[in-house]
């Protein structure tokens, strides 16, 4: 008869058989396998509380694409420390694209972002912002490439899917006119050091 084990109880079983014999009582368990937990960060690279806001655009939650994008960003391995969905306010949204107030598709631009619910996030990792536009693609999206959100969902520059942070600095006034700081929760990855050791 076969005996069928979880993977989680069958390797530790292997760590139990496979620790020192003598000593380790005296110790921690965690330190006589050689696991040392620490909650300072003074041996990871440096800039990895970088923060960027990602908004999925009304078409991208119509399409129900929130997940797959979701999913993309945790894969690479960044931290989500805020999210919301929500009907955007005309005021943020000129206050975001204050920018573009005199190009002539602002007003539709207003429209489309208003057309249905917005999700909100924030982001956080080392080199958050640039990697995010990389994974995002050209705002264009019959420029985007293969492989990115805009390139893999969007046909249409009116209709691209996604708006990330284009630099740090807007990124922290992008963060702070969609959330209030008690929006946004600090919080430990149990592998940053698997992601960031220097």
């Amino acid at each position: 008869m076969a005996l069928f084990l979880p993977r989680g109880l069958l390797r530790s079983l292997r760590v139990s058989l496979n620790r020192p014999r003598h000593g380790w009582e005296q110790r921690p368990p965690a330190a006589a396998w050689g696991i040392h937990w620490s909650r300072s960060y003074s041996s990871v690279l440096p800039g990895i509380q970088e923060r960027t806001l990602i908004a999925v655009k009304p078409d991208g939650v119509q399409r129900r694409l929130v997940g797959d994008i979701i999913s993309r960003f945790e894969k690479r391995g960044f931290k989500l420390v805020g999210l919301k969905l929500l009907q955007a306010p005309e005021g943020i949204l000129a206050a975001h694209y204050h920018d573009l107030k005199r190009k002539p598709f602002y007003p539709a631009l207003i429209r489309y972002m208003s057309s249905g619910p917005v999700i909100a996030m924030v982001w956080e990792g080392y080199n958050v912002v640039r990697s995010s536009r990389a994974m995002v693609g050209e705002t264009n999206s019959a420029e985007a490439k293969p492989g990115t959100i805009r390139g893999d969902y969007s046909v249409h520059i009116s209709r691209n899917v996604i708006h990330a942070s284009d630099s740090v600095e807007v990124a922290q006034k992008e963060i702070s006119l969609w959330f209030h700081s008690d929006e946004l929760v600090d919080w430990e990855l149990c592998d940053y050091s698997n992601l960031y050791q220097d």
